[in-house]
């Protein structure tokens, strides 16, 4: 048996950390035993049990030298917000309309990153949310509503962390009504009534047959078409004659803001009226833009808004004025439209499942608690919204006798060049 054995605990830094080692005789030898490092639990207290359990087996003629000890592994360094954040966006981007990633973008480089820029994720707690919260409403410079979309951002990034095991929890899912502000409802205008609809497309009416020729306008399709089809702006501005059946009477919208948008909207009589009209005197082709620009550019919202739905909204009430009667709804939007046309659906009989349809939703409560509107249901306005929607107003039909006249006249005056021209 080998005499006496001794020995000592030793400890030693490297680039790995302090590493925690025994010296001692063995069996005529010098013997150097690592242990492991001071992350993985060694002590110097655990160290000196183990230098005497090995001491002991060296005496017994036992002790046999242990495996190499594998370095712990390079912790992984837990990534900021900024860096996370700018990862979720590029991997969401591809899915995400053009003015939603604008609006997602400037969401954090102007309010979340400079707050959360430099917080490690572990480090954005309840208590920062609210700080986050406090200093938004502080700076004045956002509304109730606007703060409250950051924080929906915030709280989308943060759920995807969650899931990937980044953090614990995610502060913006702890009583999650409460870190949002109240929020004033915006009024969501739309209008309620047939006579109210059918003088503003006289309106708009009025404008195009005063317009110039070098700047075709088509406002009363437009209007009709945001009214009686409840296209978004987007949808209506990026609208093409492809899209336009008009032998099935079916709109096809391939561009929208969901998945759930891109869908077919019947095409009203009315309404099939008006774009027949634009289609033969416009002579398109397929691939031209029914609402695009003298140059065949697509039109900015802007001018929807400015130029179409304000002008004719302010010559409607100058018509309404004279009539006596009430004027259209302040704030009309082209969105107010959209609810308009909602509201007449129901108005008419439809389905809740065929209004969210025609409307490319997904979300009956939606549909119903912000698009079903009442129209007034006075005697016989059912009855003069099924007109209006079938071409059957009085508006219209003096309307179209008018185009038929027109139309007449054309034909004859092109038979009369005709046969100037062959003498």
């Amino acid at each position: 048996m080998p005499r006496d054995a001794s020995g000592q605990v030793v400890a030693r830094k490297t680039v790995h950390g302090i590493v925690v080692a025994l010296r001692f005789r063995a069996y005529g030898s010098r013997r150097y035993v690592t242990l492991g490092y001071r992350e993985q639990g060694w002590t110097h207290a655990k160290a000196e049990l183990e230098l005497q359990n090995v001491l002991a087996d060296v005496r017994r003629g036992i002790w046999r030298p242990p495996e190499p000890v594998t370095p712990p592994p390079e912790p992984t360094a837990e990534p900021t917000f900024h860096a996370f954040a700018s990862e979720w966006l590029a991997e969401i981007e591809p899915t995400l309309r053009p003015n939603t990633i604008l609006d997602y973008r400037w969401q954090l480089t102007h309010h979340l990153l400079p707050f959360f820029k430099d917080h490690r994720l572990f480090q954005i707690s309840v208590a920062e949310v609210d700080r986050y919260r406090a200093e938004k409403v502080r700076e004045q410079r956002l509304s109730a509503s606007s703060i409250n979309k950051t924080l929906t951002r915030l709280g989308q990034i943060l759920d995807v962390a969650d899931e990937r095991e980044l953090i614990a929890r995610n502060p913006m899912s702890v009583n999650r009504r409460r870190r949002k502000l109240r929020a004033s409802v915006p009024p969501r205008t739309y209008i309620d009534q047939a006579a109210h609809i059918e003088t503003l497309l006289a309106a708009a009416g009025q404008l195009d047959s005063e317009a110039r020729n070098d700047r075709p306008t088509p406002r009363r399709a437009i209007l009709c078409t945001l009214t009686l089809a409840g296209l978004r702006i987007g949808e209506l501005t990026a609208l093409r004659w492809s899209d336009v059946d008009l032998a099935g009477s079916r709109l096809r919208i391939g561009e929208a803001k969901t998945h759930a948008g891109i869908r077919e909207v019947r095409i009203l009589p009315v309404l099939h009226d008006e774009l027949s009209a634009l289609k033969a005197k416009t002579q398109p082709e397929p691939d031209d833009l029914v609402f695009g620009t003298a140059r065949g550019k697509q039109q900015s919202p802007s001018n929807i808004r400015r130029r179409v739905l304000d002008r004719s909204r302010e010559r409607a009430d100058q018509l309404l004025e004279k009539q006596k009667a009430s004027p259209l709804p302040g704030g009309l939007t082209p969105h107010s439209l959209r609810r308009t046309f909602a509201s007449l659906l129901f108005a008419l009989g439809y389905s809740a499942p065929e209004v969210m349809e025609q409307l490319g939703h997904t979300d009956a409560r939606l549909t119903l608690r912000i698009y079903a509107k009442a129209m007034r249901q006075q005697a016989g306005e059912r009855k003069r919204l099924r007109a209006l929607v079938n071409g059957e107003s009085s508006t219209t039909k003096l309307r179209r006798k008018a185009g038929r006249r027109s139309s007449t006249i054309r034909q004859v005056t092109s038979a009369n060049h005709a046969a100037i021209r062959s003498t």
